[in-house]
């Protein structure tokens, strides 16, 4: 579990970690990372109070690089990859295990229920939940198991993975798909099970969000740069937005300062279009949502706050790659405490 100021969201992982039901002996490998919000004092005490857990140090904050750090600290032969900003539902450990045996699977995963306890949130989360909000991968809500591209977090087979090299630690975000796209090309399952259910808990602001989602549209930008085609077509839609949109704006300068006129102008205005059709979607999933007003408000605000900032993200990682980006939405101290 790589761990960087989760001070309100640690504990609340780890019990869920520490409760599954297997057979035989288990442990939770924590990656601390230079939390700034009290997280490793945190961690410390988790530690001291059983001794299932571990602690490794993460100096460089980096998700696959903790994570590499704490697969080599630990020595069981199946890793159970887990978010601090998540937690395993009861049985899930139990179900993965079996479900890696019946397939043969090299890595399973299920689905991320995302959940929240604000109106922000709570928005948030619904649009992780749905395919107009993140494009429809399995794991954010398909009912069907079976082979899949990626798999959400993962319970993995220790062999694979170490034959085919752990986590790459150049990627600082999408690290999880570029490795099942390894585990694939070695000729190894990766497997959807609906059964397996994780919760989620979203970033707590607008800005978090959005630079959330801006780091992880330049990851995907860079990993289009690398593997090109591998790369499923859904990924390309928000960065389509964004293209559409800045014509858009092109255009309409134009018509405003007189420069496109007559049938140019009118076949130009045809751009506006798929535009119009983006906001009565933004404005139907939101007038849809459950919840109040606010609430409501909230989802057409995220909606566009996702796609926009994925997709602007995306194209500067696609055209001059993601260099040095960070999920800073992970930076700081404030978080939303959960019950």
């Amino acid at each position: 579990m790589p761990v960087l100021n989760e001070r309100d969201y640690l504990e609340h992982a780890v019990r869920s970690v520490l409760a599954q039901d297997v057979e035989g002996p288990t442990e939770l490998v924590l990656a601390l990372g230079p939390s700034s919000d009290g997280t490793t004092e945190l961690a410390r005490r988790l530690a001291a109070s059983d001794d299932r857990i571990l602690l490794v140090e993460n100096p460089a904050a980096h998700i696959p690089v903790g994570l590499n750090a704490a697969i080599r600290a630990s020595s069981h032969p199946t890793i159970i990859r887990v978010d601090a900003h998540s937690e395993l539902s009861p049985g899930y450990a139990r179900r993965a295990l079996e479900t890696l045996q019946r397939t043969g699977a090299a890595n399973v995963g299920g689905i991320m229920r995302a959940d929240g306890r604000t109106p922000f949130q709570r928005a948030v989360a619904r649009l992780y939940n749905s395919p107009v909000g993140l494009g429809g991968g399995a794991y954010h809500g398909s009912e069907h198991e079976g082979e899949a591209e990626s798999a959400y977090l993962g319970v993995m087979r220790r062999e694979v993975i170490e034959q085919v090299g752990l986590f790459d630690e150049t990627i600082r975000r999408g690290e999880d798909w570029e490795l099942n796209l390894r585990i694939r090309q070695a000729g190894h399952l990766v497997w959807f099970d609906p059964a397996l259910s994780v919760t989620y808990w979203p970033r707590e602001s607008w800005s978090r969000l959005a630079r959330q989602f801006r780091a992880t549209g330049a990851w995907r930008g860079e990993l289009v740069r690398r593997f090109g085609r591998s790369n499923g077509l859904r990924f390309f839609a928000p960065p389509a937005l964004v293209v559409v949109t800045a014509i858009a704006l092109l255009v309409g300068t134009l018509q405003i300062a007189g420069l496109l006129r007559g049938i140019a102008a009118l076949i130009a205005s045809a751009i506006y279009l798929p535009l119009i059709a983006y906001a009565l979607l933004v404005i139907g999933v939101g007038l849809a949502s459950r919840g109040d007003v606010r609430q409501r408000l909230w989802t057409m605000l995220v909606l566009p706050t996702m796609h926009f900032s994925w997709g602007l993200g995306f194209i500067g990682g696609a055209l001059r790659g993601a260099r040095d980006t960070v999920d800073a939405s992970r930076l700081g101290s404030r978080n939303t405490p959960l019950p």
